[in-house]
């Protein structure tokens, strides 16, 4: 179902008021979408990751040239939107990509169903020091273009929860018209493919709280959220939001479909193996 960028925000500022976390679930297939809705979540992100994630693969292949994944997320969305009854669903688009006109790119989300969007790939995730990420902003594929995408989105009237690296990714997103700042902590650890290199939670929160500020500075209203990094585990986010003032959820991805599909199948395996006659 689509909702407007209003409604959209009126369901989450009410989430907020009645003293509940907001919490977004990146979904790369149909049943992790279903059951998330159903476990409550507030928000659906489907992206090209989410489909690398669930085949087994690291999230980072959705930054390398496995697939064009403004496409891929055009097709997640025949896959997920169809069984999703009560929950806006946003598209991760690649802001960057240089063969597509992001107001007709954003427009045909639109059309096909999507409440919002993130910014997903993103090169955010490049060091801003090495020579690659100072190439792509000097050629014309640096985050700039993802702030125009989400000031388009937004001009459209699609919810926009842009994924924030530093305190001036913040403002810029903010004063491009975001509605959720996801403030992004890295690949997420855990598990049989997540990041074994990732700061404490002491160090994340700080660095959520500094995100936070600079967010707020631009607008006292927009909302901020954390993801990734070690935040990985319901307990990590509690630490983080009881940590932080004005940080209002939290976005999982491997959190929520990747780490309890990881468990829950090997340990159903076991119990069949176990299985005695």
């Amino acid at each position: 179902m689509k909702y407007t960028r209003e409604e959209s925000r009126a369901r989450l500022r009410a989430t907020v008021e009645a003293g509940e976390p907001i919490i977004g679930a990146g979904a790369g297939t149909g049943i992790s979408a279903k059951f998330a809705e159903r476990g409550g979540v507030d928000l659906l992100i489907i992206y090209n990751s989410g489909r690398y994630r669930m085949n087994g693969r690291g999230s980072l292949a959705g930054l390398l040239p496995y697939g064009d994944a403004n496409e891929i997320v055009l097709e997640m969305g025949q896959e997920v939107l169809p069984v999703v009854e009560d929950t806006p669903v946003l598209a991760g688009v690649n802001g960057t990509d240089p063969f597509r006109d992001m107001s007709v790119f954003v427009e045909d989300l639109r059309r096909r169903g999507f409440s919002g969007v993130q910014n997903f790939p993103t090169v955010g995730l490049i060091d801003e020091d090495s020579g690659f990420r100072q190439n792509l902003e000097e050629t014309g594929m640096g985050y700039d273009r993802e702030v125009e995408m989400i000031g388009e989105a937004s001009d459209q009237g699609m919810l926009t929860c842009p994924y924030v690296f530093s305190e001036q990714d913040a403002r810029e997103m903010t004063e491009a018209g975001a509605d959720v700042v996801v403030s992004h902590m890295g690949l997420t650890t855990s598990g049989d493919i997540g990041a074994e290199t990732a700061l404490d939670l002491e160090a994340a929160a700080e660095r959520v709280q500094a995100h936070c500020d600079a967010a707020k500075s631009v607008d006292e209203d927009v909302m901020v959220i954390c993801h990734g990094g070690p935040i990985a585990w319901p307990d990590d986010a509690e630490y983080v939001l009881n940590n932080t003032e004005d940080v209002v959820g939290f976005f999982g991805a491997s959190s929520i479909e990747r780490l309890p599909t990881e468990t829950a199948i090997e340990e159903q395996a076991r119990e069949f193996k176990e299985v005695e006659f």
